[in-house]
């Protein structure tokens, strides 16, 4: 059960966007509607979280960098809008375990491969997610997001930035038994990676532009 917190969130984001965005959801449909997926979407600006869980249409759980819990205040708001904390740059099992347990209960988990905000130009992603989607066993849906990097400061909210979240089709990974644990981890991100460039601009797409 979602915390009251959670839905009221939703409900302001989504008026927020409205009200100073010209916001588009495009693939919508392609999430599906019920059991475990894992959602990866490239990381452009703070506002990315919010946004992507307000386009899915369903429940989601973040998986958020542990730095964003060390305060009370916001740990208490960040955990009630369906996030928990993860160490980034290392192996951290409690929150690998958190996100297999999220994924047991057929819920959306949201991560960002990258793991931190990009600047615009997609970079190489982190094996955490490829890792989480294989020992799941669920789908994973690539998100192509455009334009919540302009998001920072005020003056945006004079022109109303376009913002674009582009939902790509299901995809499963695959286990090659002839490369090594890591060398499939690496390859299968790389997958990941390329689905999420696949749904963005030339000019978005950095180190995967080829």
């Amino acid at each position: 059960m979602q915390s009251w917190l959670y839905y009221l969130g939703h409900w302001g984001v989504s008026l927020f966007l409205f009200l100073f965005t010209r916001f588009k959801i495009k693939g919508k449909q392609n999430v599906p509607k019920n059991g475990g997926v894992l959602i990866c979407a490239n990381h452009l600006g703070t506002i990315d979280p919010p946004v992507v869980g307000v386009s899915l249409g369903r429940i989601t759980i973040f998986m958020a960098k542990e730095e964003l819990f060390r305060s009370r205040f916001s740990g208490y708001f960040i955990s009630r809008f369906g996030a928990f904390p993860v160490h980034r740059g290392q192996l951290d099992r409690q929150a690998l375990r958190q996100a297999e347990k999220v994924l047991s209960e057929n819920k959306a988990l949201v991560m960002f491969p990258e793991g931190t905000r990009s600047g615009g130009q997609l970079q190489s992603g982190f094996m955490g997610a490829a890792l989480i989607a294989e020992r799941a066993g669920v789908p994973v849906v690539p998100i192509g997001l455009i334009g919540t990097e302009r998001i920072k400061g005020w003056k945006w909210m004079l022109h109303r930035p376009r913002i674009i979240v582009n939902i790509g089709l299901p995809f499963r990974l695959s286990l090659d038994s002839n490369k090594t644990r890591r060398a499939g981890l690496e390859e299968n991100t790389n997958v990941i990676m390329e689905h999420i460039a696949r749904l963005l601009p030339e000019e978005y797409r950095g180190l995967y532009r080829e």
